[in-house]
């Protein structure tokens, strides 16, 4: 056996181990780290003799690498830290219908756009949340949080902050922030309307009242903390274009700020309510583990790239399926069942930018279709697996009720983006 053999052998029960977390009851994160650093050791030991040069890969991949996780640990840190004050609550707080589609589609146009601004799983628990507050009914609060998870990929694909993928490609410079933008919003909105639609005919009449909501502890300092966080991590693609340095260096300046206003805000309060509303805490709160996770997969994926097996894998798809299109469209669907992440980031080494420049339809196309199949299975995307855990919701019933209007919404948005670069809109 060849040392690419073991390679790609270790790779894929490393793979089988992420996908199969909860039937092997092995934390994700776990296997991701330890499939990276073999892969890394079979490469090496293999290759003994270019020690240097195979460390030298490395610490390349890692440089990339080390981006996306110093962005996504100050995004996350600067959400949390609007959430801590309520800032969320702020939009929230204004759904007050209770005409059951009526909610269903402000529910809707509400995660899109929020999560476009946000990421895509933070978005989705902060919905939730509010639908417990609205919606008694289980069954019918089900169907709306397969909306939440529909419209939160969608709004995070269409936007270079609001999805792990979506930011990937943007820091790889395989996209640009505005058109990325502007290209893929008609698409991912086409993507939540037909199930939206699809569910409309399924929901009547009013909702149950729920009482009369809590108040907010200060609703200046949330509103304060609202758009100082949204002000943040708007303001990233912006110095991007301004300074040309890159995403990371953006998300940090805005933690920094949001971190000095959060202080002055708290300064006047007894340590423990303003231990609860510090940067300290916020950072407690993170998901820490999911930034391993894309530590240890996107180390796994840069080892089969600098062995040249990616560029290989890209050869033998050109030749047996032939259109980029359809291959795009396939690994979006491959995206329901295999976590999105480690799918791009493979793409992303298979796919050169000297063949494939930055703002190739290859890569918007991507960024949708990675973004928007995570949703055909609740199992497809963090967003999923978040609501499934909040709100019970089993593989199965997810199938039944959401994944056709999910799938639905997939291929509509595949005809609008199909049809736009047929017309050469972009």
């Amino acid at each position: 056996m060849t040392f690419l053999t073991l390679m790609v052998v270790v790779f894929v029960i490393g793979y089988l181990l992420i996908t199969l977390e909860h039937t092997v009851n092995i934390n994700k994160t776990a296997s991701a780290l330890l499939t990276g650093v073999l892969c890394w050791i079979i490469y090496i030991v293999a290759e003994h003799h270019q020690y240097k040069v195979v460390n030298g890969h490395l610490a390349h991949h890692l440089s990339e690498i080390s981006q996306i996780l110093f962005f996504l640990l100050g995004a996350m840190t600067i959400v949390e830290l609007v959430d801590a004050h309520e800032g969320f609550r702020i939009i929230t707080d204004q759904i007050r219908t209770k005409s059951a589609v009526t909610l269903l589609w402000v529910l809707a146009f509400i995660t899109f756009f929020l999560s476009s601004a946000l990421d895509n799983l933070t978005t989705a628990i902060v919905m939730v949340s509010l639908l417990r507050k609205l919606v008694k009914n289980i069954e019918l609060r089900q169907l709306y949080a397969g909306i939440v998870i529909i419209a939160a990929n969608a709004g995070g694909a269409w936007s270079p902050i609001g999805d792990v993928t979506t930011t990937m490609l943007w820091i790889g410079e395989q996209i640009s922030a505005v058109k990325v933008m502007y290209v893929l919003i008609l698409p991912s909105l086409v993507s939540v309307i037909i199930p939206v639609i699809w569910l409309s005919f399924s929901m009547k009449g009013n909702l149950e009242d729920t009482g009369t909501p809590t108040k907010m502890e200060n609703p200046r300092n949330s509103m304060i903390m609202l758009i100082v966080g949204l002000g943040a991590l708007l303001f990233v693609p912006v110095l991007k274009v301004l300074t040309h340095l890159p995403p990371y260096m953006g998300i940090l300046f805005g933690l920094g700020v949001i971190w000095v206003v959060s202080e002055v805000l708290n300064s006047e309060k007894d340590q423990e309510i303003g231990h609860h509303k510090s940067v300290n805490h916020a950072l407690s709160r993170i998901d820490s583990s999911s930034i391993l996770f894309f530590l240890g997969i996107l180390v796994a994926i840069g080892s089969l790239q600098s062995t040249g097996l990616l560029h290989a894998l890209a050869e033998w798809m050109n030749k047996t399926i032939g259109n980029q299109n359809l291959i795009i469209v396939t690994i979006g669907l491959a995206s329901a069942v295999i976590d999105n992440v480690p799918l791009v980031a493979a793409v992303q080494g298979m796919y050169e930018l000297t063949k494939y420049p930055t703002d190739h339809s290859l890569w918007i196309f991507l960024a949708y279709c990675a973004g928007t199949g995570g949703s055909l299975l609740i199992i497809g995307s963090a967003a999923g697996v978040a609501v499934m855990g909040m709100e019970k919701i089993s593989f199965f019933w997810y199938v039944k009720r959401i994944t056709l209007p999910a799938t639905l919404g997939y291929f509509g948005g595949v005809a609008v983006y199909t049809v736009l670069e047929m017309l050469k809109v972009f």
